[in-house]
C-alpha cells in the first residue's frame, strides 16, 4: 500500500537528508554564494529585523507616536496585564482562531470527500466551489456586511422571522458568528485543495479492498481515509489557527471591531496604537502577542515533528 507522499516524511531508517553546505573554494566561500545570500540578508534586515528590535525599543518607553518620549521601564507591560479591554481582544482572538479551525476544517473535509467522489460534472462543481479563494477578504466583507446589514433582515421581516429581521452585526451576542461564517466562506477553498490532494494520493484498490471485506462508507473513512489523509489534516490545522490567529481585514470591513469592542481583534487593538495616541503602550502588546505566537509555533511544530509530517 502507498501512502500519500506530499506531506509525508521520508522513512526513519533513511535519516534526514544532508544539508547542502555552501560552495567552498581554497577555504572560502564561494564569490556568488555571497553575492547571493549577502542582499538577502541585509534586506531582511533593514526591513524585519530593524522594525521589530525599533518596535521592542519603543515599547519602553512613553513614546505617543509623535513628539517627545523618555524611557519608563517595563510600565507598558506591567499596564497591559491590567487592561480589561486587552484581555478581551486576546480571549476573542483565540476564540476566534479555534472556532473558524474547527468549522473550516470540518466543512472543507466534506466538501473534499463530496467533490471527490463519482458525481456528474465534478470538474465544473470544483470550479464553482474555488471561487471565493480568489477573491479579495476586504470586497467579501463588504458584500456580506451588506447582506447582513440589509438584504437578511429584509426577508426575514418579510417572512415575520423576528429574530433575524435586525443585522446580527450590531448584536454584541452573535456579531462572532457573523465574522467565523465571512471567514469560513472565503478559506474553505483552499483548505478544501489541500484536502483533496490528500484524498487522490490514496490508492483505489485501499477502498476496494475494503469493500470486499464488507466495510461502509464510516468505516472505510474511519479506518483508511483519515488515518491517510492525517498529515494534510494537521497541516490544515496548524497553519488554518495560526492565520486566524492574526486577523484583521474582515473583521475591519464587516464589524470595525464591534459592537462595541466585542469582535476586536489582537491585531486591530495593536494598529489602533498608530493612530490612537498609545504607540509606545501598544507595542508592548505586540511584543507580547509575537512571544506567544512564537511560543504557539514551536508546539505545533513540535507536533509536527512526532507525527512526521514535513512543510
Amino acid at each position: 500500500m502507498t501512502l500519500p507522499t506530499l506531506l509525508e516524511a521520508p522513512p526513519r531508517d533513511a535519516g534526514p537528508a544532508p544539508a547542502a553546505a555552501p560552495p567552498r573554494r581554497h577555504g572560502r566561500l564561494d564569490r556568488a554564494y555571497l553575492v547571493m545570500i549577502v542582499p538577502v540578508l541585509a534586506l531582511f534586515t533593514l526591513f524585519i529585523v530593524f522594525p521589530a528590535l525599533t518596535g521592542v525599543l519603543f515599547s519602553f518607553t512613553n513614546y505617543a507616536g509623535y513628539g517627545d518620549w523618555k524611557f519608563i521601564g517595563a510600565l507598558n507591560y506591567v499596564n497591559m496585564f491590567k487592561d480589561p479591554t486587552i484581555l478581551q481582544a486576546y480571549l476573542f482572538t483565540f476564540f476566534f482562531a479555534l472556532v473558524s479551525t474547527l468549522v473550516v476544517n470540518v466543512l472543507s473535509l466534506a466538501l473534499a470527500l463530496a467533490l471527490n467522489a463519482k458525481i456528474k460534472w465534478r470538474t465544473g462543481m470544483r470550479t464553482l466551489f474555488f471561487i471565493p479563494m480568489v477573491l479579495s477578504g476586504l470586497v467579501v466583507a463588504y458584500v456580506f456586511t451588506y447582506l447582513f446589514s440589509n438584504t437578511i433582515p429584509a426577508l426575514a421581516d418579510s417572512l415575520g422571522v423576528t429574530p433575524l429581521a435586525s443585522s446580527i452585526l450590531s448584536d454584541e451576542r452573535f456579531a462572532w458568528i457573523a465574522v467565523v461564517f465571512v471567514t469560513v466562506w472565503q478559506a474553505a477553498p483552499g483548505v478544501t485543495i489541500i484536502y483533496l490532494a490528500g484524498l487522490q494520493a490514496i490508492p483505489g484498490e485501499v477502498h476496494e479492498a475494503a469493500e470486499l471485506d464488507g466495510a461502509g462508507g464510516f468505516r472505510k473513512f474511519a479506518s483508511i481515509t483519515l488515518p491517510l489523509i492525517l498529515g494534510y489534516l494537521v497541516i490544515n490545522v496548524i497553519l488554518g489557527f495560526k492565520g486566524y490567529l492574526g486577523a484583521y481585514e474582515i473583521i475591519v470591513a464587516l464589524t470595525g471591531g464591534g459592537p462595541g469592542t466585542a469582535t476586536q481583534s489582537v491585531a486591530m487593538k495593536i494598529f489602533s496604537g498608530f493612530s490612537g495616541g498609545d504607540y509606545a503602550y501598544q507595542m508592548a502588546n505586540a511584543v507580547v502577542f509575537f512571544i506567544i505566537t512564537v511560543a504557539i509555533s514551536l508546539f505545533q511544530l513540535r507536533i509536527i515533528q512526532r507525527r512526521g509530517v514535513s512543510l
